[in-house]
Protein backbone atom coordinates (compact mmCIF):
# COMPACT_ATOMS: atom_id res chain seq x y z
CA UNK A 1 0.00 0.00 0.00
CA UNK A 2 2.94 2.25 0.85
CA UNK A 3 4.51 1.37 -2.28
CA UNK A 4 1.33 2.38 -4.28
CA UNK A 5 0.86 5.72 -2.14
CA UNK A 6 4.89 6.46 -3.42
CA UNK A 7 4.27 5.65 -6.96
CA UNK A 8 1.22 7.91 -7.13
CA UNK A 9 2.22 10.67 -5.25
CA UNK A 10 6.08 10.45 -7.13
CA UNK A 11 4.02 10.57 -10.56
CA UNK A 12 1.78 13.73 -9.66
CA UNK A 13 4.68 15.62 -8.28
CA UNK A 14 6.23 14.64 -11.80
CA UNK A 15 2.89 15.58 -13.87
CA UNK A 16 0.43 17.18 -11.61
CA UNK A 17 0.25 20.28 -13.71
CA UNK A 18 -0.60 18.26 -17.00
CA UNK A 19 -2.79 15.97 -15.34
CA UNK A 20 -4.66 18.75 -13.93
CA UNK A 21 -4.47 21.02 -17.63
CA UNK A 22 -6.06 17.57 -19.06
CA UNK A 23 -8.64 17.41 -16.56
CA UNK A 24 -9.78 21.10 -16.97
CA UNK A 25 -9.62 21.24 -21.09
CA UNK A 26 -11.40 17.60 -20.96
CA UNK A 27 -14.43 19.73 -18.50
CA UNK A 28 -14.58 22.65 -21.25
CA UNK A 29 -14.06 19.88 -24.45
CA UNK A 30 -17.50 18.14 -23.32
CA UNK A 31 -19.46 20.25 -21.27
CA UNK A 32 -18.83 23.72 -23.38
CA UNK A 33 -16.98 22.93 -26.74
CA UNK A 34 -18.76 20.01 -28.16
CA UNK A 35 -22.13 21.31 -27.33
CA UNK A 36 -21.27 24.20 -28.91
CA UNK A 37 -20.38 22.61 -32.26
CA UNK A 38 -23.05 20.05 -32.36
CA UNK A 39 -25.37 23.06 -32.35
CA UNK A 40 -24.15 24.24 -35.32
CA UNK A 41 -23.76 21.42 -37.25
CA UNK A 42 -26.85 21.01 -39.04
CA UNK A 43 -27.92 19.10 -41.67
CA UNK A 44 -30.92 21.29 -42.59
CA UNK A 45 -30.96 23.22 -45.95
CA UNK A 46 -30.00 26.74 -45.83
CA UNK A 47 -30.89 29.71 -47.21
CA UNK A 48 -28.81 32.99 -47.08
CA UNK A 49 -30.66 36.08 -47.60
CA UNK A 50 -29.23 39.69 -47.92
CA UNK A 51 -31.56 42.60 -45.56
CA UNK A 52 -31.24 46.14 -46.09
CA UNK A 53 -31.31 48.37 -42.65
CA UNK A 54 -29.91 49.00 -39.53
CA UNK A 55 -31.00 46.14 -36.95
CA UNK A 56 -30.19 45.02 -33.94
CA UNK A 57 -31.74 42.46 -31.63
CA UNK A 58 -34.62 44.31 -30.17
CA UNK A 59 -35.56 45.52 -33.53
CA UNK A 60 -35.49 42.65 -35.93
CA UNK A 61 -36.64 42.54 -39.54
CA UNK A 62 -40.33 41.93 -39.69
CA UNK A 63 -40.17 39.07 -41.66
CA UNK A 64 -37.88 37.37 -39.07
CA UNK A 65 -39.64 38.59 -36.32
CA UNK A 66 -42.55 37.21 -37.77
CA UNK A 67 -41.21 33.96 -38.61
CA UNK A 68 -39.87 33.52 -35.02
CA UNK A 69 -42.75 34.39 -33.00
CA UNK A 70 -46.89 35.93 -33.29
CA UNK A 71 -48.24 39.11 -31.89
CA UNK A 72 -51.53 38.80 -29.59
CA UNK A 73 -53.32 39.82 -33.19
CA UNK A 74 -52.30 39.45 -37.14
CA UNK A 75 -53.38 41.65 -39.75
CA UNK A 76 -55.70 40.10 -42.29
CA UNK A 77 -55.13 41.02 -46.27
CA UNK A 78 -57.44 44.56 -45.60
CA UNK A 79 -55.82 45.60 -42.93
CA UNK A 80 -57.87 44.59 -40.08
CA UNK A 81 -56.90 42.89 -37.06
CA UNK A 82 -58.22 39.21 -36.62
CA UNK A 83 -57.28 37.01 -33.31
CA UNK A 84 -53.52 35.23 -32.92
CA UNK A 85 -52.30 34.47 -29.70
CA UNK A 86 -55.57 35.99 -28.23
CA UNK A 87 -59.09 34.22 -28.98
CA UNK A 88 -60.69 37.63 -28.91
CA UNK A 89 -61.54 40.92 -27.48
CA UNK A 90 -63.59 43.41 -26.49
CA UNK A 91 -63.73 47.78 -26.52
CA UNK A 92 -64.97 48.87 -23.44
CA UNK A 93 -65.02 52.43 -21.67
CA UNK A 94 -65.61 54.30 -24.62
CA UNK A 95 -62.81 52.82 -26.53
CA UNK A 96 -59.95 53.55 -24.05
CA UNK A 97 -59.98 49.86 -22.46
CA UNK A 98 -59.42 47.01 -24.65
CA UNK A 99 -59.69 43.18 -22.67
CA UNK A 100 -58.06 40.68 -24.70
CA UNK A 101 -58.36 37.11 -23.86
CA UNK A 102 -55.60 34.32 -24.38
CA UNK A 103 -55.61 31.03 -26.40
CA UNK A 104 -55.19 28.12 -23.87
CA UNK A 105 -52.52 25.56 -24.10
CA UNK A 106 -49.68 28.13 -26.26
CA UNK A 107 -46.44 27.62 -25.66
CA UNK A 108 -42.99 29.39 -25.65
CA UNK A 109 -40.39 27.67 -27.75
CA UNK A 110 -38.75 26.54 -24.56
CA UNK A 111 -41.98 24.39 -23.56
CA UNK A 112 -42.99 26.96 -21.10
CA UNK A 113 -46.54 28.37 -21.23
CA UNK A 114 -46.91 31.67 -22.67
CA UNK A 115 -48.65 33.81 -19.86
CA UNK A 116 -50.18 37.08 -20.03
CA UNK A 117 -47.67 38.26 -16.98
CA UNK A 118 -44.78 37.26 -19.86
CA UNK A 119 -46.13 39.90 -22.40
CA UNK A 120 -43.99 43.12 -21.67
CA UNK A 121 -45.19 46.04 -23.77
CA UNK A 122 -43.77 49.47 -23.11
CA UNK A 123 -46.35 51.44 -24.03
CA UNK A 124 -46.18 55.69 -23.12
CA UNK A 125 -49.95 56.53 -21.05
CA UNK A 126 -51.16 52.72 -21.33
CA UNK A 127 -51.61 51.01 -18.12
CA UNK A 128 -51.55 47.02 -17.99
CA UNK A 129 -53.33 44.80 -15.81
CA UNK A 130 -52.94 40.98 -16.45
CA UNK A 131 -55.21 38.27 -15.15
CA UNK A 132 -54.49 34.03 -15.40
CA UNK A 133 -56.71 33.98 -18.70
CA UNK A 134 -56.78 38.31 -20.06
CA UNK A 135 -54.62 40.85 -20.55
CA UNK A 136 -56.21 44.60 -20.39
CA UNK A 137 -55.04 47.43 -21.69
CA UNK A 138 -56.06 50.92 -20.22
CA UNK A 139 -55.61 53.78 -22.88
CA UNK A 140 -55.79 57.53 -21.74
CA UNK A 141 -57.63 58.39 -24.59
CA UNK A 142 -59.58 56.31 -27.61
CA UNK A 143 -57.08 54.59 -30.39
CA UNK A 144 -59.40 53.07 -32.68
CA UNK A 145 -56.11 51.17 -34.45
CA UNK A 146 -55.01 49.52 -31.12
CA UNK A 147 -55.84 46.05 -32.31
CA UNK A 148 -53.54 46.36 -35.53
CA UNK A 149 -50.76 47.30 -33.30
CA UNK A 150 -50.67 44.38 -31.21
CA UNK A 151 -50.07 42.49 -34.36
CA UNK A 152 -46.16 43.04 -34.03
CA UNK A 153 -44.99 39.75 -32.96
CA UNK A 154 -44.14 39.62 -29.18
CA UNK A 155 -40.71 37.56 -27.60
CA UNK A 156 -39.73 36.21 -24.10
CA UNK A 157 -36.20 37.75 -23.09
CA UNK A 158 -33.48 35.65 -21.69
CA UNK A 159 -30.04 34.86 -21.56
CA UNK A 160 -27.42 32.70 -23.46
CA UNK A 161 -23.77 31.72 -22.90
CA UNK A 162 -21.58 33.80 -25.15
CA UNK A 163 -17.51 33.05 -25.21
CA UNK A 164 -17.74 30.71 -22.96
CA UNK A 165 -17.54 32.64 -20.00
CA UNK A 166 -19.74 35.48 -21.19
CA UNK A 167 -23.52 35.67 -21.30
CA UNK A 168 -25.77 37.95 -23.73
CA UNK A 169 -29.36 38.76 -25.09
CA UNK A 170 -31.40 35.85 -26.43
CA UNK A 171 -35.01 36.18 -27.44
CA UNK A 172 -37.85 33.25 -27.30
CA UNK A 173 -41.19 33.30 -29.53
CA UNK A 174 -43.93 31.13 -29.96
CA UNK A 175 -43.57 30.64 -34.04
CA UNK A 176 -41.57 28.07 -35.78
CA UNK A 177 -38.68 29.33 -36.18
CA UNK A 178 -36.50 29.54 -33.19
CA UNK A 179 -33.28 32.11 -32.80
CA UNK A 180 -30.24 29.74 -33.30
CA UNK A 181 -27.08 32.66 -33.54
CA UNK A 182 -26.83 36.27 -34.05
CA UNK A 183 -23.16 38.17 -35.04
CA UNK A 184 -23.26 41.78 -34.03
CA UNK A 185 -20.75 44.62 -34.76
CA UNK A 186 -18.49 45.92 -31.88
CA UNK A 187 -19.86 48.54 -30.10
CA UNK A 188 -23.08 49.66 -30.75
CA UNK A 189 -25.11 46.11 -31.16
CA UNK A 190 -25.71 46.40 -34.49
CA UNK A 191 -26.61 43.15 -35.98
CA UNK A 192 -24.38 41.40 -38.90
CA UNK A 193 -25.87 38.35 -39.28
CA UNK A 194 -29.09 36.09 -37.72
CA UNK A 195 -29.79 32.64 -38.15
CA UNK A 196 -32.96 31.11 -37.37
CA UNK A 197 -33.95 27.46 -37.60
CA UNK A 198 -37.34 25.89 -38.58
CA UNK A 199 -38.46 22.65 -39.00
CA UNK A 200 -37.07 21.66 -42.42
CA UNK A 201 -34.33 25.22 -42.85
CA UNK A 202 -32.22 27.07 -41.47
CA UNK A 203 -32.25 30.76 -42.73
CA UNK A 204 -28.93 33.26 -42.20
CA UNK A 205 -30.11 36.65 -42.43
CA UNK A 206 -27.17 38.94 -43.53
CA UNK A 207 -27.48 42.43 -43.13
CA UNK A 208 -25.99 45.61 -45.22
CA UNK A 209 -26.64 49.21 -44.77
CA UNK A 210 -27.98 50.04 -48.89
CA UNK A 211 -29.35 47.90 -51.63
CA UNK A 212 -25.96 49.20 -53.19
CA UNK A 213 -23.77 46.74 -50.82
CA UNK A 214 -26.59 43.83 -50.87
CA UNK A 215 -26.02 44.05 -54.05
CA UNK A 216 -22.44 43.71 -53.45
CA UNK A 217 -22.76 40.96 -51.29
CA UNK A 218 -25.16 38.89 -53.58
CA UNK A 219 -21.81 39.64 -56.09
CA UNK A 220 -19.41 38.02 -53.59
CA UNK A 221 -21.51 34.98 -53.18
CA UNK A 222 -22.34 35.96 -49.18
CA UNK A 223 -26.19 35.39 -50.00
CA UNK A 224 -28.39 33.91 -52.26
CA UNK A 225 -31.41 36.05 -51.95
CA UNK A 226 -32.18 39.52 -51.79
CA UNK A 227 -36.19 39.90 -50.94
CA UNK A 228 -38.41 43.31 -51.25
CA UNK A 229 -35.79 45.15 -53.51
CA UNK A 230 -36.63 48.21 -55.44
CA UNK A 231 -34.55 47.79 -58.23
CA UNK A 232 -32.51 44.65 -59.00
CA UNK A 233 -29.62 46.76 -60.97
CA UNK A 234 -26.81 44.91 -62.49
CA UNK A 235 -27.86 41.73 -61.63
CA UNK A 236 -31.18 41.56 -64.24
CA UNK A 237 -28.19 40.62 -66.51
CA UNK A 238 -26.58 38.23 -65.02
CA UNK A 239 -27.16 34.60 -65.80
CA UNK A 240 -29.10 31.96 -63.70
CA UNK A 241 -30.86 34.85 -62.06
CA UNK A 242 -34.28 34.13 -61.14
CA UNK A 243 -35.83 37.99 -60.47
CA UNK A 244 -39.31 38.12 -59.26
CA UNK A 245 -41.36 40.79 -59.59
CA UNK A 246 -44.50 41.75 -57.37
CA UNK A 247 -46.38 45.12 -57.12
CA UNK A 248 -46.39 46.31 -53.01
CA UNK A 249 -49.97 48.30 -53.28
CA UNK A 250 -48.98 49.56 -49.36
CA UNK A 251 -46.13 51.42 -51.07
CA UNK A 252 -46.12 54.57 -53.46
CA UNK A 253 -44.53 56.70 -55.02
CA UNK A 254 -44.95 60.54 -54.83
CA UNK A 255 -44.00 63.92 -55.40
CA UNK A 256 -43.84 65.54 -51.44
CA UNK A 257 -43.94 69.32 -51.26
CA UNK A 258 -42.94 71.37 -48.19
CA UNK A 259 -45.41 74.16 -47.85
CA UNK A 260 -43.49 75.68 -45.49
CA UNK A 261 -41.39 77.08 -48.07
CA UNK A 262 -42.49 80.12 -49.98
CA UNK A 263 -42.82 78.58 -53.32
CA UNK A 264 -45.11 75.95 -52.37
CA UNK A 265 -47.51 77.65 -50.60
CA UNK A 266 -49.06 78.45 -53.66
CA UNK A 267 -52.29 75.88 -54.16
CA UNK A 268 -52.51 76.81 -58.04
CA UNK A 269 -48.55 76.20 -58.36
CA UNK A 270 -48.65 72.85 -56.59
CA UNK A 271 -52.38 71.80 -58.83
CA UNK A 272 -50.65 73.28 -61.77
CA UNK A 273 -47.32 70.97 -61.28
CA UNK A 274 -49.74 67.92 -60.67
CA UNK A 275 -51.69 68.18 -64.04
CA UNK A 276 -48.03 68.78 -65.27
CA UNK A 277 -47.14 65.61 -64.39
CA UNK A 278 -47.48 62.27 -66.01
CA UNK A 279 -49.01 59.24 -64.35
CA UNK A 280 -49.26 55.65 -65.12
CA UNK A 281 -52.56 54.17 -67.00
CA UNK A 282 -53.03 50.97 -65.68
CA UNK A 283 -53.42 49.14 -62.05
CA UNK A 284 -49.81 50.48 -60.87
CA UNK A 285 -51.57 54.23 -60.55
CA UNK A 286 -51.73 55.68 -57.09
CA UNK A 287 -54.12 58.24 -56.10
CA UNK A 288 -54.98 58.14 -52.76
CA UNK A 289 -53.01 57.76 -49.13
CA UNK A 290 -54.47 54.62 -48.28
CA UNK A 291 -53.98 51.40 -49.69
CA UNK A 292 -56.69 50.03 -52.17
CA UNK A 293 -56.23 47.02 -50.00
CA UNK A 294 -57.19 48.13 -47.13
CA UNK A 295 -61.34 47.97 -45.83
CA UNK A 296 -61.48 51.61 -45.66
CA UNK A 297 -60.57 52.68 -49.47
CA UNK A 298 -62.85 53.83 -51.41
CA UNK A 299 -62.56 55.12 -55.00
CA UNK A 300 -63.49 59.00 -54.35
CA UNK A 301 -60.30 60.66 -54.80
CA UNK A 302 -59.86 63.43 -56.99
CA UNK A 303 -57.79 62.12 -60.28
CA UNK A 304 -55.31 64.66 -61.84
CA UNK A 305 -54.79 63.17 -65.17
CA UNK A 306 -51.77 64.85 -67.42
CA UNK A 307 -53.40 68.04 -68.67
CA UNK A 308 -51.37 70.47 -70.22
CA UNK A 309 -53.82 73.04 -70.70
CA UNK A 310 -55.17 72.71 -67.18
CA UNK A 311 -51.95 73.01 -66.00
CA UNK A 312 -50.83 76.18 -67.86
CA UNK A 313 -54.36 77.81 -66.99
CA UNK A 314 -53.67 77.36 -63.44
CA UNK A 315 -50.31 78.90 -63.68
CA UNK A 316 -51.83 81.99 -65.35
CA UNK A 317 -54.52 82.53 -62.45
CA UNK A 318 -54.21 85.32 -60.67
CA UNK A 319 -53.21 83.74 -57.56
CA UNK A 320 -50.93 81.05 -59.66
CA UNK A 321 -48.40 83.91 -61.37
CA UNK A 322 -45.39 84.23 -59.26
CA UNK A 323 -43.68 87.47 -58.09
CA UNK A 324 -40.38 86.15 -57.98
CA UNK A 325 -38.63 83.42 -60.42
CA UNK A 326 -39.91 79.90 -59.53
CA UNK A 327 -36.58 78.43 -58.53
CA UNK A 328 -36.35 75.11 -56.93
CA UNK A 329 -34.99 71.40 -56.30
CA UNK A 330 -36.16 68.74 -56.13
CA UNK A 331 -34.54 66.10 -53.98
CA UNK A 332 -34.82 61.97 -54.63
CA UNK A 333 -32.82 58.56 -53.80
CA UNK A 334 -30.67 56.90 -56.53
CA UNK A 335 -33.85 54.74 -57.22
CA UNK A 336 -35.79 57.27 -59.29
CA UNK A 337 -33.02 59.31 -60.80
CA UNK A 338 -34.26 58.14 -64.14
CA UNK A 339 -38.00 59.23 -63.17
CA UNK A 340 -36.89 62.48 -61.44
CA UNK A 341 -35.41 63.58 -64.62
CA UNK A 342 -38.38 62.58 -66.81
CA UNK A 343 -40.48 64.96 -64.12
CA UNK A 344 -38.27 67.82 -63.91
CA UNK A 345 -38.22 67.95 -67.55
CA UNK A 346 -41.63 68.18 -67.93
CA UNK A 347 -42.16 70.92 -65.57
CA UNK A 348 -39.72 72.93 -67.10
CA UNK A 349 -41.58 72.25 -70.59
CA UNK A 350 -44.88 73.37 -69.11
CA UNK A 351 -43.24 76.59 -67.59
CA UNK A 352 -41.58 77.59 -70.46
CA UNK A 353 -45.24 77.20 -72.53
CA UNK A 354 -47.14 78.95 -69.50
CA UNK A 355 -44.42 82.00 -70.20
CA UNK A 356 -45.10 82.01 -74.06
CA UNK A 357 -48.40 81.58 -73.30
CA UNK A 358 -48.47 84.54 -70.64
CA UNK A 359 -46.60 86.50 -73.36
CA UNK A 360 -49.26 86.66 -75.80
CA UNK A 361 -52.41 87.13 -73.80
CA UNK A 362 -54.37 90.09 -73.18
CA UNK A 363 -55.75 89.13 -69.47
CA UNK A 364 -52.10 89.79 -67.92
CA UNK A 365 -50.96 93.60 -68.08
CA UNK A 366 -47.29 93.18 -66.30
CA UNK A 367 -45.45 91.18 -69.01
CA UNK A 368 -42.08 90.88 -66.24
CA UNK A 369 -44.00 88.53 -64.53
CA UNK A 370 -44.04 85.97 -67.04
CA UNK A 371 -39.84 85.20 -67.27
CA UNK A 372 -41.03 84.43 -64.04
CA UNK A 373 -43.01 81.21 -65.03
CA UNK A 374 -39.99 79.76 -66.70
CA UNK A 375 -39.20 76.80 -63.78
CA UNK A 376 -35.05 76.80 -63.00
CA UNK A 377 -35.55 73.23 -61.21
CA UNK A 378 -32.31 71.62 -59.64
CA UNK A 379 -32.12 67.88 -58.88
CA UNK A 380 -30.37 66.29 -55.52
CA UNK A 381 -29.82 63.04 -55.14
CA UNK A 382 -28.99 61.50 -51.65
CA UNK A 383 -29.28 57.96 -50.27
CA UNK A 384 -31.12 58.84 -47.32
CA UNK A 385 -33.20 62.29 -48.37
CA UNK A 386 -33.34 64.70 -45.10
CA UNK A 387 -37.40 64.92 -44.67
CA UNK A 388 -36.85 68.07 -42.50
CA UNK A 389 -34.63 69.92 -45.24
CA UNK A 390 -36.37 70.03 -48.55
CA UNK A 391 -38.80 72.31 -50.73
CA UNK A 392 -39.46 69.37 -53.12
CA UNK A 393 -38.89 65.58 -52.32
CA UNK A 394 -39.51 62.46 -54.75
CA UNK A 395 -39.62 59.40 -52.51
CA UNK A 396 -41.22 56.18 -51.82
CA UNK A 397 -44.22 56.16 -49.02
CA UNK A 398 -45.30 53.43 -46.73
CA UNK A 399 -48.88 53.27 -45.56
CA UNK A 400 -49.84 51.54 -42.36
CA UNK A 401 -52.33 48.56 -42.60
CA UNK A 402 -54.93 50.49 -40.31
CA UNK A 403 -56.52 54.07 -43.00
CA UNK A 404 -55.14 56.07 -39.92
CA UNK A 405 -53.05 58.80 -41.47
CA UNK A 406 -53.08 61.02 -38.15
CA UNK A 407 -49.00 60.95 -37.74
CA UNK A 408 -48.55 61.90 -41.22
CA UNK A 409 -50.81 64.48 -41.98
CA UNK A 410 -52.10 65.69 -38.87
CA UNK A 411 -51.18 69.67 -38.35
CA UNK A 412 -50.26 68.95 -34.85
CA UNK A 413 -47.82 66.43 -35.74
CA UNK A 414 -44.02 66.68 -36.15
CA UNK A 415 -44.02 63.17 -38.71
CA UNK A 416 -45.98 65.76 -40.67
CA UNK A 417 -43.08 66.88 -42.71
CA UNK A 418 -45.10 68.42 -45.90
CA UNK A 419 -46.45 70.68 -42.86
CA UNK A 420 -49.97 70.35 -44.38
CA UNK A 421 -52.25 71.86 -42.38
CA UNK A 422 -55.79 71.28 -42.74
CA UNK A 423 -58.68 71.98 -40.27
CA UNK A 424 -61.42 69.59 -41.85
CA UNK A 425 -58.61 67.03 -42.35
CA UNK A 426 -57.59 67.31 -38.81
CA UNK A 427 -61.03 66.80 -37.31
CA UNK A 428 -61.66 63.70 -39.43
CA UNK A 429 -58.48 61.81 -38.50
CA UNK A 430 -59.03 63.20 -35.09
CA UNK A 431 -62.45 61.17 -35.17
CA UNK A 432 -61.06 58.30 -37.44
CA UNK A 433 -58.52 57.56 -34.79
CA UNK A 434 -61.45 57.76 -32.16
CA UNK A 435 -64.20 55.55 -33.67
CA UNK A 436 -64.16 52.11 -32.85
CA UNK A 437 -67.77 50.92 -34.89
CA UNK A 438 -65.95 50.23 -38.58
CA UNK A 439 -68.93 51.21 -40.81
CA UNK A 440 -69.12 54.97 -39.09
CA UNK A 441 -64.68 54.90 -39.57
CA UNK A 442 -65.81 53.82 -43.27
CA UNK A 443 -67.37 56.89 -43.60
CA UNK A 444 -64.82 59.44 -42.06
CA UNK A 445 -62.50 57.81 -43.87
CA UNK A 446 -64.23 58.34 -47.04
CA UNK A 447 -64.84 62.15 -46.45
CA UNK A 448 -60.74 62.23 -45.65
CA UNK A 449 -59.68 61.09 -49.08
CA UNK A 450 -62.56 62.81 -51.04
CA UNK A 451 -61.60 66.37 -48.84
CA UNK A 452 -57.75 65.79 -48.70
CA UNK A 453 -57.72 65.12 -52.82
CA UNK A 454 -59.12 68.77 -53.42
CA UNK A 455 -55.48 70.38 -52.45
CA UNK A 456 -53.08 67.61 -51.79
CA UNK A 457 -49.72 68.19 -50.49
CA UNK A 458 -48.23 65.27 -52.62
CA UNK A 459 -48.74 64.12 -56.36
CA UNK A 460 -49.76 60.31 -56.19
CA UNK A 461 -47.49 58.71 -58.78
CA UNK A 462 -47.57 54.91 -58.73
CA UNK A 463 -47.38 51.88 -56.34
CA UNK A 464 -43.65 50.49 -56.16
CA UNK A 465 -42.84 46.97 -57.62
CA UNK A 466 -40.41 45.09 -55.09
CA UNK A 467 -38.66 42.66 -56.58
CA UNK A 468 -37.29 39.07 -54.94
CA UNK A 469 -33.79 38.06 -56.66
CA UNK A 470 -32.36 34.93 -56.09
CA UNK A 471 -30.00 32.39 -57.64
CA UNK A 472 -31.15 29.49 -59.91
Amino acid sequence: MRKFYWYISTFFRKHGVVVLASVIGAILLFSVFLPFVIQRINFKAKKYIGVVGVYTIDSLPAEVQEKLSNGLTRLSEDGSAVGSLAERWTVEDEGKTYRFLMRQNILWQDGKPVVPEDLNYNFKDVQIITNPNEIIFKLKDPFSPFPTVLAKPVFRKTTEPYLFFFTRPKIIGTGQYQLQHYDEREGGGRLTEVTIEGPENVMVYRFYVTEADAIAGFERGEVDQLPNFSNPSTLADWPNIKIQKNLDLSTYLGVFFNLNDDTFRSRELRLALNYATEKPIDDTRASDPISPMSWAYAEVSKLYDYDRERAIELLLSPNGIPQVPLKFTLTTTTNFITEVERIRAGWIEIGNEASEVCLRTTDIKDKNLCENLKMEIAVSVNNFPDTANFQALLIGQTVPPDPDQYPLWHSGQPTNFTRFRNTRIDSLLERGRQTDDQRRRIEIYTDFQQFFSEDPPVIFLRYLDKYTISRH
